[in-house]
């Protein structure tokens, strides 16, 4: 299993590195032009772009920001990664080192749609991993603001947690589990020194090293949590993807009312009818703040996502009416909330 495959965080092989990174940088906006390494793409002594002709007065391409993830395997790079994509960064994982400047190039000629890079940098690269040295020399000539996070951890934890998915160090060849760790430690040893923020996860958890990693780049504003209201039908099953479902057949339902069972609970007259039951109007008051209160604990524990699934029989009228009027409560408190009806349509 790569770490894509775990956390989500795109993969860049060494073959295809230099393609993934234009196509990466066109779909946020930019134009790839071909440039390679250490060649900028607007020509010598640019930082990407089309040259600009002296005293046009057009402004510069803006350079992105960016930070360099690296640190031993199994240490944590993936989930370090994942909180940054998590927080608007870019993420590009296991590029050459070689292909910074040029994947920061790209980004610089997004339009400001790329504005935040961030890069994971490990031994998986082997023979790439010496033009490391020459990238970060070429980052600091171009003034590109860049920031080296080092994941460490103790040999006792790195082979713990090796053992427990039973998955080979990356370095360890025919030997042990220990003498791959060894030989990371050595090529990162140097790297390691020069890095701008070490964080050791000898001791933390999938959320202790979220909360830390926020800490250090989510600023003074509070990690954002996303949600999703989803309106369903019972009688169609359970949203597998659902982290909290409530039940809304406890209220009368408007199928049975003629000139309501055409309609949906996007309906005016369907969702005052809903509504004028008794305890609708306390079920969204008090489901509202129970929302407020797990959305506190989430963010506390570093969860980003959230799907509400709303039930009803049909997920037409009651589950639509309550999932509009719940979206809007977590709307209003803040929370960005999507509403979508899973089920609508369907009978």
């Amino acid at each position: 299993m790569t770490e894509r495959d775990r956390d989500g965080v795109a993969d860049v092989s060494t073959g295809e590195a230099k393609e993934a990174a234009e196509v990466a940088a066109e779909k946020a906006g930019g134009k790839s032009t071909g440039a390679t390494a250490g060649e900028p793409a607007g020509g010598p002594g640019t930082t990407g772009g089309p040259a600009v002709p002296e005293g046009s007065g057009a402004p510069e391409p803006a350079i992105p920001e960016l930070v360099i993830i690296s640190g031993m395997s199994g240490a944590g790079r993936s989930t370090a990664a994942k909180c940054l994509e998590d927080l608007g960064w870019f993420v590009v994982d296991n590029l050459p080192p070689a292909l910074i400047p040029t994947m920061v190039e790209l980004g610089a000629r997004s339009q400001g749609n790329v504005a935040r890079i961030a890069v994971v940098v490990d031994v998986r690269g082997r023979r790439f991993f010496d033009n490391l040295r020459e990238s970060l020399a070429d980052l600091d000539a171009k003034q590109v603001t860049r920031r080296i996070v080092f994941l460490e951890s103790s040999d006792e934890a790195l082979v713990r947690r090796f053992e427990s998915v039973r998955r080979p160090h990356p370095l360890q060849g025919d030997g042990r589990i220990v003498d791959g760790i060894e030989a990371e430690r050595d090529l990162l040893r140097e790297l390691r020194g020069d890095a701008d923020l070490v964080i050791d996860t000898s001791s933390l958890n999938v959320h202790e090293l979220r909360a830390k990693m926020d800490a250090q780049f989510a600023g003074d504003e509070e990690p954002e949590l996303r949600a999703t209201v989803m309106s369903f039908g019972y009688k169609y099953g359970l949203p597998v993807d659902a982290d909290l479902v409530v039940d809304c057949r406890f209220l009368p339902n408007p199928h049975w009312v003629p000139e309501l069972r055409p309609f949906t609970g996007l309906n005016e007259e369907v969702s005052g009818y809903v509504f004028n039951q008794p305890g609708a109007k306390e079920f969204l008051d008090r489901y509202t703040e129970l929302l407020e209160l797990i959305a506190t604990g989430y963010r506390r524990e570093g969860k980003r996502y959230v799907t509400v699934a709303v039930g009803c029989t049909g997920g037409k009228h009651r589950s639509v009416a309550m999932s509009e009027k719940l979206g809007a409560r977590l709307a209003a408190e803040g929370m960005e909330t999507v509403v979508v009806h899973r089920d609508m349509g369907r009978e």
